[in-house]
């Protein structure tokens, strides 16, 4: 399985050259001219990197792509007089400016910004033309850092190119400030307005859709960018916020959901960057499909004809229709269609569409039907007034074969939301009221979750509550809180989704 990412040239291929178009102003070159030939300059540092890895330094391909290196950081030389290549957190900075990290050179990014974390260099900066033995020592090293950490490997680095006499470059280390990760307060607000502007986002695509209109795809990368970046960041926060549920946009909730969900448990199964922006597309519009059934069929509240229960059973090959209409404007993975078409099918090809050969149901496809039964049976809709509570979804889906669910699958979902899932409405022995914040971090401790504390023993709600570790202990050591069930929180007047805003 591999992402469906840049376009780059395979290793042990030289990046062809390109059309130089940047202008040098009075100052220097301009911002969007650096990004321009910035964006080069990455993509051949990260080829000639490559390359050292894989042959030898003497190789004709090797020496092509460090010419072609040296060629790009002297015209940058010659536009600002200087040239700072500098990492800063998740970002690149060349000589000041911001370079843009995008689907199409996330892995050349990614890949430079392992290499110089590796070797504990925070910044290369030069004022003199760097020859291609200077590049040559310094990208060797890069590949094959020396040393037991970070801090060692710049050390050495250093000493090296003093040695060789690679006096040319001005090497910095990483800041601590890199690392430095944001506090609650930012990951909340951040986790909000991505899944705010996902939402908004979703719905836009879904009605151009159903107008027969072509969406923006732009936008469409842009939040499942966010949603990835976001959860590889801090996915309590993001996984809090589906909880939201909101009644009246449910399709498009759903689907910001699913994928929220299905790029979560991708990361816990291991998959890269890459391969969950992926994955985060196919959630997202696992679902497309319905946008080309009428929309009072899916928002009947009645029980569907017979006629008319065919047409909501369409939808997933309607999807894969919607899909590759979308695909003549725009590269979406071709799994996408894969997931839009059998995340209805069981384990053994049964549900719906009916499979016309044997076939083997997708790994993205079992991840996303897991994500999309677990939101859709915890969310109340027009047909659905009773939704049930996280926790029993959870046991069903772990423990009901008849689902057909990836027995895998639902090990590694129920592992990552615990066995009270974030928004659970708990009561604990203390007669106070509680919902799950999240999963305790401690393995042995995965029936006593992370809860805020939403009520007194007396039931006077607590607004926004504090969150307490079950786990916790008296002097005695006896468990200062337990659960001793789960209940329906609108019982007491309490939407849990308010807890998570």
């Amino acid at each position: 399985m591999t992402g469906g990412g840049e376009r780059t040239p395979p290793p042990g291929i030289a990046r062809p050259s390109v059309a130089r178009d940047t202008q040098s102003t009075a100052t220097g070159l301009a911002e969007g001219a650096v990004r321009r030939l910035g964006r080069t300059f990455v993509l051949s540092f990260y080829v000639a990197l490559r390359n050292l890895k894989l042959y030898p330094v003497e190789n004709a391909v090797v020496q092509k792509a460090l010419e072609e290196l040296a060629g790009l950081a002297n015209e940058l030389l010659a536009g600002d007089g200087e040239c700072e290549f500098r990492l800063a957190g998740e970002f690149l900075f060349l000589n000041s400016t911001r370079m843009k990290l995008d689907l199409d050179n996330y892995t050349s990014f990614s890949y430079i910004l392992g290499r110089c974390r590796e070797a504990g260099v925070g910044s290369v900066r030069f004022t003199a033309r760097p020859a291609v033995r200077d590049w040559t020592i310094l990208l060797s090293f890069l590949s094959s850092p020396q040393g037991r950490t970070p801090d060692d490997r710049y050390e050495t680095l250093l000493r090296r190119m003093q040695e060789t006499g690679v006096t040319v470059f001005e090497m910095g280390p990483q800041s601590d400030s890199d690392d430095k990760p944001e506090d609650a307060g930012e990951a909340k607000e951040r986790a909000k307005r991505t899944y705010a502007q996902s939402v908004s986002t979703t719905k836009e695509v879904i009605n151009s859709v159903r107008m027969g209109q072509s969406p923006n795809t732009r936008k469409i990368k842009r939040v499942v960018q966010g949603i990835v970046d976001q959860i590889l960041a801090e996915e309590t926060s993001l996984m809090g916020l589906t909880t939201i549920r909101d009644y009246d946009d449910y399709t498009f909730t759903h689907c910001v959901n699913v994928c929220i969900f299905s790029v979560a448990l991708g990361r816990r199964l291991g998959l890269t960057r890459l391969q969950l922006y992926d994955l985060g597309f196919a959630g997202l519009f696992h679902d497309i499909g319905k946008s080309r059934v009428p929309i009072d069929i899916i928002q009947k509240p009645d029980m569907l004809t017979e006629d008319e229960w065919r047409l909501v059973a369409a939808h997933p090959w309607l999807g894969v229709l919607a899909l590759f209409q979308l695909r003549e404007q725009s590269e979406f993975p071709y799994r996408s269609m894969l997931v839009a078409y059998q995340h209805h099918m069981k384990r053994d090809l049964t549900g719906y569409p009916r499979s016309l050969r044997m076939t083997e149901i997708s790994f993205y496809s079992k991840i996303v039907a897991v994500a999309d039964g677990f939101d859709a049976a915890t969310t109340r809709r027009v047909y659905n007034s009773e939704p049930m509570d996280p926790a029993t979804v959870l046991q069903e889906m772990r423990d009901n074969p008849r689902r057909g669910m990836d027995p895998v699958v639902v090990k590694a979902f129920v592992a990552l939301l615990g066995i009270y899932p974030v928004g659970t409405f708990v009561v604990l022995d203390t007669f106070e009221l509680a919902i799950v914040h999240g999963p305790n971090p401690i393995p042995e401790m995965v029936s006593r979750p992370l809860v805020r504390i939403v009520s007194d023993s007396l039931g006077n709600v607590q607004y926004p509550g504090d969150v307490v570790d079950l786990a916790e202990t008296d002097a005695e050591g006896n468990f200062r809180r337990t659960i001793i069930k789960t209940g329906d929180p609108e019982k007491y007047g309490i939407r849990v989704g308010d807890f998570f805003l």
